[in-house]
């Protein structure tokens, strides 16, 4: 499954409650390109020069931190995508890997969000320095303040993509290069839309209602 959305729209919550709940195999790729950039290797520090700006890394980088990842865990895996494809040509290479793998898509599934509601929720988030565990100063605060309820740390941060002249451009690209992937799976018969403003549990809901026709 392909969970496609603008930054901000849930995408990464969503996913981690699925993995749970269907013992799928997430696979973020924003999250993938951090570690490359948190271990400074040569595809980290190429991917650094277009996340800390907004902009998207080059379609070559994005399919092949992907496929090593893919080719490191199980065959036999079902997996949630998010936050890749993010252009047509991902989305046909994607198909290749797949297909290469015996494997395809099931469903994308858009979450839709509106701009301004995305913007409210993606500068109000910050993270733990140490174990990356996000959080929000409106929906999501630790529940001891200024401790991360993961690991105890009190060191937090906000992402350089995640500073509000960065929204703005992530979202801009957003509708300019990623949106137009959307007809690639409607054309297929293989997009649903969920209404990314209800509640994360609704929305969870939806999603699962979604699978439960697939399967």
């Amino acid at each position: 499954m392909i969970l496609i959305g603008p930054p901000g729209s849930g995408k990464g919550t969503q996913a981690q409650r699925l993995e749970q709940k269907l013992g799928a195999v997430h696979l973020s790729t924003g999250e993938l390109l951090r570690d490359e950039i948190a271990a400074e290797s040569p595809l980290g520090k190429t991917a650094a020069t277009y996340m800390n700006t907004g902009r998207l890394v080059p379609d070559q980088v994005a399919v092949k931190v992907v496929v090593d990842h893919m080719d490191r865990g199980d065959p036999d895996a079902d997996y949630i995508l998010d936050g890749f494809p993010r252009t047509r040509i991902q989305a046909e290479e994607l198909d290749r890997i797949l297909g290469e793998r015996g494997l395809e898509v099931g469903k994308a599934v858009e979450i839709y969000i509106e701009d301004d509601v995305l913007k409210e929720r993606l500068t109000g988030r910050f993270a733990c320095v140490k174990c990356g565990e996000g959080y929000h100063k409106f929906f999501k605060r630790p529940e001891i303040e200024d401790v991360c309820d993961k690991c105890g740390s009190m060191e937090f941060d906000v992402r350089s993509d995640d500073m509000e002249e960065t929204i703005l451009t992530r979202l801009g690209i957003y509708h300019l290069e990623t949106a137009p992937i959307l007809p690639y799976y409607e054309n297929r018969g293989l997009l649903v839309k969920v209404d990314g403003e209800k509640s994360v549990s609704d929305v969870t809901k939806e999603i699962e209602l979604i699978l439960a026709d697939v399967g």
